[in-house]
């Protein structure tokens, strides 16, 4: 089930939101645990028994980390954790991939080893969650839940549980603990708000504007072979739009589902397209998962603490996880390299000169992103990475992108502004006068559940990393 789909906007969301309102305070956790569980059963329960064992297992092992914290052996005890949590994941999402490694490598014949094409609902989010939860109560900065309802909540909490973001259980946890004022209708409000903003940058840019892209490189789309260089950026930006609005715009709807269930969660995306240097748009985007490899791999590999080479060292680590983490395949680590090479050319003399520019560290910055969104999105059958850099910098005739402008100028036009501060400092000045404010909400609301009824429901592109 898929936020912009009619099952969950018109069945599931409203009798949820009431359940969970008339609940009193004490069942309001239980009440959400069987909603997240409904949810998350809703296209099947083949993983059910896995999400249920990892909860159960996650939760006695916090408790015995809690126990033995101060032992010898309680220090073993969140390694032992981590790696059997990670051991899943890489189960689940890497061992394909891992397999036809060794097989292209030494010939071994293991394709018979392979454990399926399906990745379970949200894994990649809930596991770090779970990693996330067991390193603090090792260190001390949370104490182990003892309530296994509430975290049995926390894990499966089905605003997050497609996307993310990933928020950590410290940050979770005053929340979880206070179902008695958990809600209030000012955080309802901007819920409300959080959500239909996310599902218009879901439902009426990113889908939208991801049709251009398709044209080029889809089943029946014209062939990236066949286009000129011209029509190749296009598509390119246009992707890099699509992935921005799709991303952002769930995190959006994520976070406003949590308000309305009386959970006040930080934002996952600040404007990242705005951003004068590589360093600040990875401040800015998908800000959970950043401050994640810097809470749990950069910190406690050293940081920065340990010299410029060590630093180097643990960025490369870092970034090389980055790339794994959002997918089995090459280009994927190919595509957190790329950045971990940009972040060190800024890093060593690079940024000093972006902070004192105004125009051209943005256009740098864009230049950049756009071209690593080329070498994010080559695992997809159209676009070969080859392919798209050739056409990208050795200039070829093609299909003309004057057609694809007139269908989408407009399009990406409005793309562009609404990945600028403009519509977020115009929404203040209409926020202002409270009943244009209610007018122009609730138009954009009708908006949105137009193209929802009237389009298809497509999957958020996060969830397949």
């Amino acid at each position: 089930m898929v936020f912009n789909s009619v099952v969950f906007l018109f069945c599931f969301l409203p009798l949820a939101l009431l359940l969970y309102y008339v609940a009193p305070g004490r069942a309001k956790n239980a009440v959400l645990l069987l909603e997240s569980l409904l949810f998350y059963c809703w296209t099947g329960i083949e993983f059910l028994p896995l999400i249920l064992i990892l909860i159960v297992f996650n939760y006695l092992w916090g408790l015995l980390t809690s126990l033995l914290r101060t032992t010898k052996a309680g220090r073993l005890l969140p390694l032992v954790c981590v790696l059997v949590n990670l051991g899943v994941l890489v189960y689940f999402k890497y061992a394909n991939f891992l397999i036809d490694t060794l097989n292209q490598i030494s010939h071994f014949g293991l394709a018979e080893l392979s454990v399926g094409d399906v990745l379970p609902l949200g894994i990649s989010y809930y596991i770090f969650k779970i990693i996330s939860y067991e390193v603090d109560v090792h260190t001390g900065k949370v104490e182990a839940e003892r309530n296994p309802l509430t975290f049995a909540t926390y894990v499966l909490f089905f605003p997050q549980l497609i996307v993310g973001p990933i928020i950590k259980y410290r940050d979770m946890a005053p929340q979880l603990h206070n179902p008695q004022n958990r809600c209030s209708l000012a955080l309802a409000e901007k819920g409300a708000e959080l959500f239909v903003f996310g599902l218009a940058k879901k439902v009426i840019l990113a889908d939208s504007i991801g049709a251009l892209w398709t044209d080029l490189i889809g089943a029946g789309g014209v062939g990236l072979a066949n286009v000129s260089t011209p029509l190749a950026w296009l598509g390119i930006i246009a992707y890099s739009l699509q992935l921005y609005f799709d991303f952002a715009g769930y995190s959006e709807m994520s976070n406003g589902l949590a308000a309305l269930l009386g959970f006040d969660c930080a934002a996952n995306f600040d404007l990242p397209y705005i951003s004068g240097s590589i360093t600040e748009f990875w401040r800015r985007w998908h800000i959970s998962l950043s401050s994640w490899f810097r809470d749990y791999i950069y910190i406690p590999l050293g940081g920065n603490r340990k010299g410029p080479a060590r630093q180097l060292f643990n960025m490369l680590l870092v970034w090389a996880a980055t790339g794994i983490w959002h997918g089995a395949s090459w280009n994927f680590i190919c595509w957190g390299l790329y950045y971990f090479v940009l972040l060190t050319v800024e890093k060593l003399f690079l940024l000093k000169f972006l902070k004192k520019g105004r125009v051209w560290p943005h256009l740098y910055t864009l230049f950049f992103v756009v071209l690593g969104w080329g070498i994010f999105t080559a695992n997809q059958p159209g676009a070969p990475l080859g392919l798209l850099l050739q056409k990208l910098f050795l200039p070829q005739s093609g299909i003309s992108p004057v057609y694809y402008l007139r269908n989408y100028g407009v399009l990406l036009v409005l793309g562009c502004v609404c990945s600028s501060a403009l519509p977020r400092l115009l929404w203040q000045k209409i926020s202002r006068n409270a009943p244009l404010r209610t007018v122009t909400f609730g138009l954009l609301t009708l908006f949105c559940l137009a193209y929802v009824v009237a389009a298809t429901n497509a999957t958020a592109l996060y969830a397949n990393f």
